[in-house]
C-alpha cells in the first residue's frame, strides 16, 4: 500500500459511497483561501462552518444531538480524505463531544452539542495548570460550593453555586472561544483522583481573564486562563462532583487518536515524498539518512496497523481507555522522527518565509508534552495496561 493513498480499515459496504459523496462535495466546495492577516483559528472556524453545512461534522454523534448517527469509522474516513488532500481536518471537537455524550445530562447534551458541532459556540479545554500539566491530579484550581444561594424572599432561593479560583495553562485558542470545559477540585480532603469536578465555563463570565502566549512557531495558540472568584451555577456542572477525573480520561483518550484528526494521512503524504526523493536521489543521500527514511516508513506502517486494531475495537463498541497512551507514544515517535528526517532531506525548508516542514517540525517538538508527557504515558501503560506495581517483585 502506498503511503499517500486513502487508508483501508476493513470498511463497511457503504463507506466507499460516503467517501465518494465527500469527494464530490469537496469538488463543489473547495477549501476557502485564508485572508491576508486572518488569524488561523478564524480561518479554521470558517472551514468548520462550511464542513458542517455539508453534514461532515459529528458523523458519529447521535442525530438528536446534531450529528448523523453513523459510526466512528465514517468520521475517520472524512478526516482521512482531508488528510490525503493536505486540507485542514475536521474541527478537533470530537473528544469534547464524546465527553459530553458520556457525562452531561440529557438537557445539557441537547443544549450544548448541536451548537458545538455547528460551530455556533467555539470550545476550549481547561485542564493543565502551571504546576500540574501532565500531573492532572495535582491541580490546585478550586471550586468552592455554596449550598445556600441568595434569598429573594417569598420562599424563593437560588440553587447551589460554586466560586472558582485558580489558573489554567496551554488552553488552546481560548481567546477565540465561548466556552471552556473546565476541571477544578471540589474537595480538598478527598484523594486527588476523586476530588475533581468538570464544569462548562462561559468565558465571558466576570472574573475570567484570558492571556495568549506566543509559541516558538509564531502562533498564539496557547493561552493562560485566570479565574478570580468566577461564579458557576450547579446546572453548569458536568456529571457529579468527583466525576472530573473519569471525564478527563475519556477526553484525552479520544484526543490521543491519530485517526480522528487526519494525522495518519498527513504523515503518509510526507513519508511518500521522502521515499520518492530517496529513489530520485539514489547515490546522493548518505546511507545513514536513507536508514532514517526507512525508519520513518516503518513508524508509519506500525501506526497504521495499530490504528486498524483500535478502529475495530471502537466499531465493536469498546470505549477508549488507557490503551490510548500507546497511541500517543507511537504518534509522538512517528511525528518527531518524520519531521526531523524531513528537515535533513529538505534543508531548504529552513529558509524563506517559514517552510511548511519547518513549521510542522517546530510543532512536533511539543508532541511529547501536550496531551500528557511521554513519561506520563509510559506510567499509564505500566500501571493501567500492564498492571505493573511499584517496587517490582
Amino acid at each position: 500500500m502506498r503511503a499517500d493513498t486513502p487508508l483501508d480499515f476493513g470498511d463497511p459496504a457503504d463507506l466507499e459511497r460516503l467517501r465518494g459523496d465527500f469527494r464530490a462535495w469537496l469538488a463543489e466546495h473547495p477549501l476557502p483561501e485564508r485572508l491576508p492577516g486572518e488569524p488561523l483559528p478564524v480561518f479554521l472556524h470558517r472551514w468548520h462552518r462550511l464542513l458542517h453545512s455539508g453534514g461532515w461534522v459529528g458523523l458519529d454523534v447521535p442525530e438528536r444531538y446534531g450529528g448523523r448517527g453513523l459510526t466512528p469509522l465514517h468520521q475517520v474516513a472524512v478526516s482521512d480524505e482531508l488528510g490525503v488532500r493536505g486540507a485542514p481536518g475536521v474541527p478537533r471537537i470530537g473528544y469534547l463531544a464524546h465527553a459530553l455524550l458520556e457525562f452531561a445530562s440529557e438537557d445539557q447534551r441537547r443544549r450544548l452539542l448541536p451548537r458545538m458541532l455547528a460551530g455556533d459556540d467555539v470550545w476550549c479545554q481547561g485542564f493543565s495548570e502551571p504546576g500540574a500539566g501532565s500531573d492532572l491530579a495535582g491541580m490546585s484550581t478550586y471550586a468552592e460550593r455554596h449550598d445556600h444561594g441568595h434569598d429573594h424572599g417569598h420562599g424563593h432561593r437560588d440553587s447551589a453555586y460554586y466560586t472558582v479560583r485558580g489558573q489554567k495553562l496551554w488552553t488552546s485558542y481560548a481567546q477565540y472561544s465561548a466556552y471552556c470545559l473546565l476541571l477544578a477540585r471540589t474537595d480538598r480532603t478527598a484523594p486527588p483522583h476523586a476530588s475533581i469536578t468538570a464544569f462548562v465555563l462561559p468565558l465571558d463570565r466576570p472574573g475570567v481573564t484570558v492571556r495568549p502566549l506566543r509559541a516558538a512557531n509564531g502562533d498564539d495558540e496557547f493561552c493562560e486562563l485566570f479565574l478570580d472568584d468566577v461564579r458557576l451555577t450547579e446546572s453548569e456542572r458536568i456529571g457529579g462532583e468527583g466525576d472530573g477525573w473519569a471525564l478527563a480520561m475519556t477526553t484525552v483518550s479520544y484526543e490521543r487518536n491519530a485517526l480522528d484528526t487526519g494525522h495518519l494521512s498527513k504523515y503518509g503524504l510526507l513519508v511518500e515524498r521522502l521515499r520518492r526523493t530517496a529513489r530520485e536521489r539514489r547515490g546522493q543521500l548518505p546511507d545513514g539518512l536513507l536508514s532514517e527514511i526507512g525508519r520513518c516508513f516503518v513508524d508509519y506502517e506500525v501506526l497504521v496497523a495499530h490504528a486498524r486494531r483500535r478502529t475495530a475495537e471502537r466499531l465493536a463498541g469498546q470505549v477508549a481507555g488507557p490503551e490510548s497512551s500507546i497511541d500517543k507514544l507511537l504518534m509522538t515517535r512517528a511525528e518527531q522522527r518524520l519531521y526531523e528526517t524531513a528537515l535533513k532531506v529538505f534543508p531548504e525548508e529552513l529558509h524563506g518565509p517559514g517552510g511548511e516542514v519547518f513549521a510542522e517540525y517546530l510543532y512536533s517538538r511539543a508532541a511529547s508534552v501536550y496531551g500528557g508527557t511521554s513519561q506520563i504515558q509510559r506510567n499509564i501503560i505500566a500501571k493501567r495496561v500492564l498492571r505493573l506495581t511499584d517496587g517490582g517483585g
